[in-house]
This record gives structure tokens, C-alpha cells and sequence, in this order.
């Protein structure tokens, strides 16, 4: 360890060459983004997708279908699904995405009724009211996200994929699937799509009594339909999510790679810069040497300047890439599914800790060179 008061010393050491660390930091920086990014990704799949104690939610949706504008199932088929045994409601949803493929700038439309719209308890109603929702047709309620993202307010008319809405009421949501969506009347968004799909639905959402018997209920479901003219496929929600968002969880294990990869960048640039300025200063280890530092006390020296530059770069990298994920409430949209980047201070913290890692092995090799050059031999290598 070294103690407090040679930190002066380390940071006047790391500016003697500004341009030259300023260069190192801005690397690492930029290696220390794109790994957090890359974790934002992969901890946002791990909420929207993992399994949750106690889930008592089931998705009704058509079977071998996947894309919403696909999947077409009659409306009556709710009175059916609330005759089964273990079902506690049944809410049907016109779900309309303006794009159905992988997208980070996708808007969600969900039609249902209102009855079943009004009150959620997963929502925080911020602006805005239901009331006016319920009495206007062509009303919406859009998640604090999407708002913030478009600049819009209570009042503003609001048109995506050829569907014009008025905004009703602005709402916060810590369920992923809300958190970018625009909730409509269930007939309004029927005769919107163009189709004219009245009497039509995406999906139904089942809720069950015993979480335990979640995958019962599901097959009775799939049975009830199964010699139907638009056959079901009923999974839970999360198994849904994780279904419909199979190609974003191939891409993020391809993106592991990429965050590897700015790890051994980070590892590289900070190494780089330390074995040059190890080169720059060995007359100023020998005078360190000769009024008393030793071997090892400049080697700590060395190491020290090291894991300064990494927590430089990781802070810089990691707090940019926290303040655009969380301020821009950015996320990825699959098939009509929300997968939010989901970036935390605990993921800034671990990207610090391993920037820091990073100078350490980055200043082992240059510090023990450091450490046992002989004082006449620095002063000849001058």
C-alpha cells in the first residue's frame, strides 16, 4: 500500500507528460463506455427476461407466430379462457409496434379496455389523468420514457406508424414491458391499423390463481384451442420475453466478446503509457533512490500512477455511459418487446474496480523493472 502522502507525487508524475496521459485517459474512456453499455445490455435481458418467484402471469399468443402483426386471435376466445380452471382474469391486447424488427427506436401501441386499463397498479400516473383517457376514443396514456425521448406533454397530438393519438396522461413504470409502451382503447387501435381487424387481438394476458400450477393452466389453454382454426402457444411472461427476444440474447453473447475486447484495450493503452514514462523518468528514480526511496516504494510509486490513470478513464467512461442510459431512457425493442438498458451506480462501481484491476497488471512489469535498476545504471542509461 501506499500511503497518502506520496499521492502528489504520483499525480505530478502522471502530468508531466499532459498530452500523453490525456491521450491514455481518453482510451481507456472510451474502452470503459462501450464495456458498460455492453453490461447495461446484458443486466436489462437479465430483468426482462428472468424468472420471477411467485409469476402468475400467463401470455396467450398464436401459435408459431412471433411478430404481433402476425399473430391474430378472436376476441371471444377470452369467455373460453376464463371458463378454465385456475384462471382469475382474462385481459385481451391489440399490441402494434411501429417495428417489428430489432430497433432502439421503436414506439409500442397496446389497445385494451378501458375497464381493465383504469387503475394499473404497476403505474405512477405523473401528469395527466385517466378520466380524460377513458372519455376520449383516441386518448393515450405513454410511459415518463417514450415522453421524455419524443418531448411530449399532456395536450400534444401524438402520430407513430400511421396511428395519431392524443396524449392523455404520462405514467411511470417499473415493469419493462410499460416503460416504452402507449396504451390505447382496444377498438380505436383495431380500426387504426388499417386492417380493420374489429373483434381481433395480439395476445391475452391470463392471470392464475397458484403460481404452482402456472404451467397446468398453460397446457389447458393450448388444449382448449389446440384444434381451433388459430391454435394458441401459452407460456408464462417472462418466458415469452425471453422467447420473442431470442435474437437480442444471441447478439449480447456475441457482444461478451466486445467487452472482453475493450477490457484488453484498456489493459494495452494503460500498459503503453506506463512503460513509456517508466523510460522518461529512470534519472528520476536513481535521485528518488538516493534520497531514500526504495525499490519497492517506487515500484508502488509506478503502480500507483497506474490505477490512477485506469480510475481517470473508468470514471470518465463509465459515469458518460450511466448519465445516456439512465437520462435517455434507451432501450432495445424486439418483436413488440422492451429489453431496457438498465444501468445502475453498482455497474459504475464494478467498472471502476476493474479499470483500477486493469492499471495494476498493466504496471506489475513496468514497476518491477523500475524497482531493481541499479542507481549507476540509471543514471548510464540517461
Amino acid at each position: 500500500m501506499l500511503r497518502p502522502k506520496y499521492i502528489p507525487l504520483v499525480m505530478r508524475q502522471a502530468m508531466r507528460r499532459p498530452t500523453r496521459t490525456l491521450l491514455t485517459v481518453t482510451g481507456v474512456a472510451l474502452a470503459m463506455f462501450l464495456f458498460s453499455s455492453v453490461q447495461a445490455l446484458q443486466e436489462g435481458v437479465r430483468v426482462a427476461t428472468g424468472a420471477v418467484a411467485g409469476e402468475t402471469t400467463l401470455i396467450v399468443y398464436r401459435q408459431n407466430r412471433f411478430c404481433p402483426a402476425a399473430s391474430n386471435l378472436p376476441e371471444d376466445y377470452r369467455a373460453r379462457i376464463e371458463r378454465i380452471p385456475g384462471v382469475v382474469s382474462v385481459t385481451p391486447m391489440k399490441v402494434v409496434p411501429t417495428n417489428c424488427r430489432t430497433s432502439l427506436d421503436v414506439v409500442t401501441f397496446r389497445g385494451m379496455v378501458a375497464e381493465e386499463v383504469a387503475p394499473r397498479a404497476t403505474w405512477d400516473l405523473r401528469t395527466g389523468s385517466v378520466r380524460d383517457w377513458v372519455a376520449r376514443k383516441d386518448a393515450a396514456l405513454i410511459s415518463g420514457g417514450l415522453a421524455r425521448r419524443r418531448g411530449l406533454r399532456v395536450g400534444d397530438q401524438f402520430d407513430a406508424g400511421g396511428v395519431r393519438t392524443y396524449v392523455a396522461g404520462v405514467f411511470e413504470s417499473d415493469q419493462p414491458q410499460e416503460q416504452n409502451a402507449v396504451y390505447t382503447h382496444l377498438d380505436f387501435l383495431q380500426r387504426s391499423t388499417g386492417r380493420k381487424l374489429l373483434g381481433v387481438v395480439t395476445q391475452f394476458s391470463v392471470k392464475v390463481a397458484d403460481p404452482a400450477r402456472l404451467d397446468e393452466v398453460a397446457s389447458r389453454i393450448d388444449d382448449e384451442f389446440r384444434d381451433d382454426r388459430q391454435p394458441t402457444q401459452t407460456s408464462s411472461e417472462r418466458g415469452f420475453i425471453a422467447r420473442a427476444a431470442a435474437d437480442i440474447i444471441h447478439l449480447i453473447g456475441f457482444m461478451r466478446l466486445l467487452g472482453w475486447g475493450c477490457l484488453a484495450a484498456v489493459l494495452a493503452l494503460v500498459s503503453n503509457a506506463i512503460v513509456l514514462n517508466v523510460r522518461d523518468r529512470i534519472r528520476d528514480h536513481a535521485i528518488m533512490q538516493t534520497l531514500g526511496f526504495s525499490g519497492s516504494l517506487v515500484a508502488r510509486v509506478v503502480i500507483a500512477e497506474g490505477i490512477l490513470l485506469g480510475l481517470l478513464g473508468g470514471a470518465l467512461g463509465g459515469g458518460t455511459a450511466l448519465a445516456i442510459v439512465r437520462l435517455g431512457s434507451l432501450g432495445l425493442t424486439n418483436e413488440g418487446l422492451y429489453i431496457p438498458l438498465a444501468a445502475t451506480p453498482t455497474m459504475l462501481l464494478i467498472g471502476l474496480i476493474i479499470a483500477a484491476g486493469a492499471g495494476v497488471l498493466a504496471s506489475l512489469v513496468p514497476a518491477w523493472q523500475a524497482a531493481r535498476r541499479e542507481i549507476p545504471t540509471c543514471f548510464r542509461a540517461v
